[in-house]
């Protein structure tokens, strides 16, 4: 199951074979956020409260093109 947090290959698309962590995670439609791939560029509109410009950001990629790498334990020393 990937929960935020985990680390994933990515399978496929432009971010082919690269690794990182998930950093949000959309159960409803089954896509998730991982941190520095699928970026794109978002156009903001100027408000009172922000200043606008392009931004860039991660997007989100379909669960079935990630794998989950597992997890190394870490060994507790014993004294």
């Amino acid at each position: 199951m990937i929960k935020k947090g985990s680390n994933v290959k990515i399978l496929t698309g432009k971010d082919k074979n690269k690794t990182g962590e998930v950093i949000e995670v959309d159960r409803n439609n089954n896509r998730i956020k991982v941190k520095g791939s699928n970026i794109i560029k978002k156009h903001v509109k100027t408000t009172k409260e922000k200043k606008g410009g392009i931004f860039e950001k991660e997007n989100f990629i379909h669960i079935s093109n990630v794998a989950i790498l597992k997890k190394e334990k870490k060994k507790e020393a014993s004294k």
